[in-house]
């Protein structure tokens, strides 16, 4: 059911960045209407974007080459989401929409009911570089946009609606075999240890280069084996140790609970471990590329599907979503064919980005593959 559970937000995040303004405090680079998007305006969304611990955890720095393939899609994206904000802001602001104090305090309590506090919820936004204010402005954006797609149609799904797409879908409710497993990750990707290394020391030969990178894998690897045998002994403090020295932020805040999960979810060697195993046992050190992993199973669950019951709530939310998000898109294609819109830095021009982009693709298509596509 995971496919399903999407929220019109979570859809529509591509069109709203936290914390960006439309202030004329630099050079303009592009004008939409009588809004004007500044240099300063991209700098801060677009470092907002590199700052994402996913490009790290990949080894790749959008910060420091600007002109590799990476950090053009990014740069395209960037700017074709600040025309989009714009031009929805313009169009919020002609309707008269607003949302109230209490509409945000009543969707943070919801939010919030997710955790197990609040302070263990603003430690999640911190780990991912977001404040709490910025989070709450990233809220009322959602509200406000949910209300502008509401004030252009309405959208209703009923119950026979829904049964139909279970039947015609039932593929989509089967779920697999499934395991429950917490972990403790200390990052560990030779390619990231080398190119710092060499960020370090420019003058550094391949064979020093290799023989310092292979040493910092062997120290990493041993704190990961004093880890485990910690808490092999004493099996119960897993969730406490995972807190304090896992390095996967996303789940050392749960202890390093990550859920059920299929084995298509997670990397080959990790999977192979987690389903091999049986519940409440800890494996051995198990190196991916993303480095060394200390695995407890807790669960385990058989292959199924679904039923309608079960499902139909998700399905709505699911069938309703999409129908918004065709009316948000059509809505601003729209606006977009009645904007005057002004490239007056040719260097952010959607369209002369993309042709930079095609460029640097066909000199490095492996690298330009591991990029996840942009929708359009």
């Amino acid at each position: 059911m995971n496919k399903l559970k999407i929220t019109l937000f979570a859809i529509l995040a591509m069109f709203i960045f936290t914390g960006c303004s439309l202030k004329k405090d630099n050079t303009d680079i592009v004008k939409i209407n009588d809004t004007v998007i500044t240099k300063a305006d991209f700098d801060k969304a677009y470092q907002s974007v590199a700052s994402n611990n996913m490009f790290s955890q990949m080894g790749i720095d959008l910060k420091k080459d600007p002109n590799n393939v990476f950090a053009l899609m990014m740069r395209e994206k960037v700017i074709s989401e600040l025309i989009v904000k714009a031009l929805l802001n313009d169009e919020m602001a002609k309707r008269k929409i607003t949302v109230s104090k209490e509409e945000i305090a009543e969707s943070e309590k919801n939010i919030l009911s997710r955790f197990e506090s609040k302070e263990q919820f603003i430690q999640v936004l911190k780990n991912n570089g977001v404040t709490y204010e910025n989070f709450l402005k990233d809220l009322e954006d959602e509200i406000k946009m949910k209300k502008f797609v509401d004030s252009v149609a309405m959208v209703s799904i009923g119950e026979s609606e829904a049964k139909k797409y279970y039947n015609e879908n039932i593929d989509k409710f089967k779920y697999p075999q499934s395991v429950r497993a917490s972990h403790i990750l200390i990052a560990a990707n030779i390619d990231s240890i080398k190119a710092k290394l060499k960020e370090e020391n420019k003058n550094i030969t391949d064979e020093e280069l290799n023989q310092k990178a292979e040493e910092q894998m062997q120290e990493l690897r041993k704190k990961a084996e004093q880890i485990q045998a910690k808490v092999k002994k004493a099996p119960s403090t897993f969730a406490k140790v995972a807190k304090e020295n896992s390095q996967d932020i996303s789940s050392s805040v749960r202890g390093g609970d990550l859920g059920f999960f299929s084995k298509e979810e997670m990397v080959e060697p990790f999977a192979e471990k987690a389903f091999s195993m049986a519940p409440n046992t800890i494996s051995e050190v198990v190196q991916t590329p993303y480095g060394y992993h200390i695995i407890m199973v807790t669960d385990r669950a058989e292959a199924g599907t679904f039923s309608f019951e079960q499902s139909k709530k998700d399905i709505i939310n699911f069938l309703e979503s999409q129908d918004k998000v065709d009316i948000l898109q059509n809505k601003i294609e729209d606006l977009r064919k009645q904007a005057k819109i002004e490239y007056l830095d040719e260097n952010y021009n959607p369209e002369k980005l993309q042709e930079e982009i095609k460029k640097a693709s066909k000199e490095n298509p492996q690298l330009a593959e591991t990029f996840p596509k942009q929708d359009k």
